[in-house]
């Protein structure tokens, strides 16, 4: 199967215009032959939009909800895409799963980063939310959910194939160690693939890292962005083309043996 990340640069509180950039990456991915898209986190508001969260935030199966599901519907495929979640009082870092055809699934971000994200957001348990797209089981997390290698593990002991991360990672030093290094390791310590899809540029609040990446089993890069700029990233995920460095690397079979 082939998927899609989009590097983007959101604009800050403007969801009309950041839909509209998801639809045209729908539309470009569609043409690649891609079934599955990754925005990044927040995509829909903007990373940065802070006090607007409250008023742009939208239940998981509202306005927001049914816009992406109906970009998905209209370029045959599905869409991952980070958005403010409404719950009562209560709202969310949350990303969204949706094929536009009734599979629909909601993750919420279990470990909030900084300051920022703890006035705007309420923390979810760890949880492992998996969907199954064309035979291959996908679970979510958000940004610094990675940086916990359980987050990871339980995913991929849950039966994971691919682990996909809608990301708002900041420019600078560790930054940069996270994509370059961290992101492939994640991937090769469980065998999954690892999608982490960043923001790039700048709005007015955060300056972004970009660098997303796609990670393989065997630690190798499937794509990678630049620092610098938008871009939409195409790998094909095939978990049988792994399955050398599954019987090399049996670190879940061997974890697994000691329960």
């Amino acid at each position: 199967m082939k998927i899609a990340a989009l590097q983007m640069h959101a604009a800050r509180g403007e969801v009309e215009a950041n839909l509209a950039r998801i639809a045209g990456a729908a539309r470009e991915a569609a043409d690649h032959g891609a079934k599955l898209l990754i925005a990044p986190e927040l995509a829909v508001t903007g990373y940065g939009a802070g006090e607007e969260f409250p008023v742009l935030a939208s239940p998981a199966e509202g306005e927001v909800a049914k816009r992406l599901a109906a970009i998905a519907r209209d370029n045959g495929l599905a869409i991952v895409a980070g958005f403010v979640e409404k719950d009562g009082d209560l709202t969310y870092n949350s990303a969204l799963f949706s094929d536009g055809i009734g599979t629909d699934a909601v993750y919420r971000k279990s470990h909030l980063y900084g300051d920022y994200e703890r006035q705007w957001f309420r923390s979810e348990t760890p949880s492992s939310v998996l969907v199954n797209l064309g035979g291959l089981k996908l679970g979510m997390l958000i940004c610094y959910d990675v940086e916990f290698p359980e987050n990871v593990r339980r995913l991929a002991q849950a039966g994971a194939d691919l682990v996909v991360v809608p990301t708002a990672l900041p420019k600078g030093a560790s930054g940069s160690f996270i994509a370059d290094k961290m992101i492939q390791v994640r991937a090769f310590e469980n065998q999954v693939f690892v999608a982490y899809v960043n923001h790039c540029g700048e709005d007015g609040r955060f300056t972004y890292a970009g660098l997303s990446r796609i990670a393989a089993p065997d630690g190798r890069l499937l794509a990678d962005a630049p620092a610098e700029g938008e871009a939409l990233l195409i790998a094909e995920i095939d978990p049988s083309d792994f399955a050398s460095s599954r019987t090399e690397n049996t670190y879940l079979a061997d974890l697994a043996r000691q329960t």
